[in-house]
């Protein structure tokens, strides 16, 4: 006798992954755990379709963050993704490996070391765990400095600009420090040194200075602030340090900019972050930060472990981490050197002025991103009467693109924008077709209805008198239009949300 299954019951190995029960039903629950384990053929199929409606990461232009490493790098990071990067004691050639990324970075950002001395810097998941920590090493050191001279210490604050990216807030309002913020204005969008040096008190723990702002790329003037700084730190006696969080720029200025002083070159420059997962060319997570000298980090910060295998030095705010981009790092560290770091952030900055130039033929934009700085093109519509930026931005999508647009912050919140940032493996093919398919959205905007204000009546048709009802004047249809338009417009000022990547 011939025994038979029913096809819905044999193993999935034998049929088409799509013809089998386990994609031919939808899961029990998107939210809980399913009682039964299904093939693994299943998981990957089910699972790889979901994902394919994600946006494509090589055109998505609202992110610093590296999308592509060669192939050879690829490897290295595939054999080491198993790596636990905290077990120092069983991974020591992982942790020489990140040691050495942190002395090259110090020297890189001139740091005042000797022939036979080492960098002070630890690797970070990003910049936002980095400036957690430089954020606290100062605190620490303030408090200290206060407690020593029998004066209170419980109101630290630190001085930013209003472009700070949310990682500075986060961490004033998790470690208790007032954030004193420079408001921006029109046509000037990072810190003012003098603003921020003159906002500078006894309580103040450091100035954070931005070498490449999010919202336009722009580096701030560190050597401006530092001597501001000097002057009112001599007539005070107060040791007011900066920090500057070089997250996007600090890649970037040493290859494009090396005359350009805003590292450890300059005296009150205590310590500097950066994202080896933006210009460092690395996936994300990765980031540093690196001190000028050992003062410059209180030692009660750094803890001392043992229970991995040996007494292991440890200054983070998570503990376990992959090895994997510190390998990362490393490669692209010695495979490209300065010679290479230098080729690619120039090819990024050409490729930031052939998008620049196409928009600018356009007639259509303002430019609002700086030549000097971070190679990204921030712009904004010159005519807004029947479109936003934030239409072109929906548009482009259609096309694949992904730019953000989003408002600038106090004291520019009316000012929107739309940026476009340009990395490593955004070729001059990309930045020719994105300025193509801008035009071509423009054109499109042009033959349709604004959205901005609801479609008005005619003024011939609307009643000039007011009706009066039940004791309560009524609004004739022309005051009720204009009611109407208003709360159109702010609805729509509503949905707008900060794109800043």
């Amino acid at each position: 006798m011939v025994l038979s299954r029913a096809s819905s019951d044999t193993d999935v190995s034998v049929h088409s992954t799509f013809a089998s029960r386990y994609v031919r039903s939808s899961l029990p629950s998107r939210y809980r755990m399913p009682e039964n384990s299904i093939p693994k053929e299943a998981a990957y199929q089910i699972i790889n379709d979901e994902l394919m409606l994600d946006g494509n990461p090589r055109l998505n232009l609202a992110s610093f963050v590296t999308t592509w490493m060669e192939p050879e790098c690829d490897k290295l990071i595939m054999a080491s993704i198993n790596k636990n990067y905290v077990d120092m004691d069983e991974y020591p050639v992982t942790t020489d490996l990140q040691n050495r990324c942190v002395n090259m970075i110090a020297h890189l950002f001139h740091a005042p070391l000797g022939e036979s001395e080492t960098a002070v810097g630890v690797g970070t998941v990003g910049s936002s765990e980095a400036i957690m920590l430089a954020g606290l090493a100062f605190k620490r050191r303030w408090q200290n400095k206060r407690k020593a001279e029998g004066k209170p210490f419980d109101k630290p604050n630190i001085i930013t600009g209003a472009n700070v990216q949310v990682c500075w807030e986060k961490f004033a309002r998790y470690f208790e420090v007032e954030l004193k913020e420079v408001k921006l204005r029109e046509g000037y969008y990072v810190m003012d040194p003098e603003q921020a040096v003159e906002m500078v008190d006894e309580n103040t723990i450091c100035v954070a200075a931005i070498l490449g702002s999010t919202l336009n790329g722009e580096f701030e003037d560190v050597k401006r602030i530092n001597d501001l700084l000097e002057e009112k730190n001599k007539q005070t006696g107060w040791e007011t340090p900066i920090h500057v969080d070089a997250a996007s720029g600090g890649f970037i200025a040493p290859f494009l900019y090396p005359e350009l002083e805003w590292d450890f070159r300059l005296p009150w420059v205590k310590s500097i972050n950066v994202s080896g997962h933006k210009y460092g060319l690395v996936y994300p997570g990765i980031g540093w930060c690196v001190w000028r000298t050992k003062e410059d980090l209180p030692d009660e910060l750094i803890f001392h472990i043992n229970y991995l295998g040996s007494d292991q030095p440890t200054f983070t705010l998570n503990f376990s981490k992959g090895s994997s981009q510190v390998i990362g790092q490393y490669y692209q560290l010695i495979r490209h050197g300065i010679e290479g770091y230098t080729n690619i952030m120039e090819n990024c900055q050409e490729n930031a002025m052939v998008v620049k130039e196409g928009l600018e033929k356009t007639g259509r934009f303002n430019i609002v991103s700086k030549d000097e700085g971070v190679p990204l093109v921030a712009f904004s519509l010159k005519d807004h009467s029947r479109h936003d930026e934030f239409e072109i931005s929906d548009m482009l999508r259609r096309f694949g693109w992904i730019v953000p647009a989003y408002t600038m912050p106090a004291d520019a919140q009316h000012v929107t924008v739309l940026r476009v940032v340009i990395r490593e493996e955004f070729s001059r093919t990309l930045a020719e077709r994105l300025v193509l398919d801008i035009d071509t959205v423009m054109a499109q905007l042009d033959a349709l209805p604004s959205k901005l204000t609801p479609p008005a009546l005619l003024p011939a048709t609307l009643p000039k008198t007011v009706v009066v009802a039940n004791g309560h004047v009524k609004k004739t249809e022309l005051e009720t239009q204009k009611s109407v338009t208003e709360a159109w417009k702010k609805f729509v000022l509503a949905k707008k949300t900060n794109g800043v990547c």
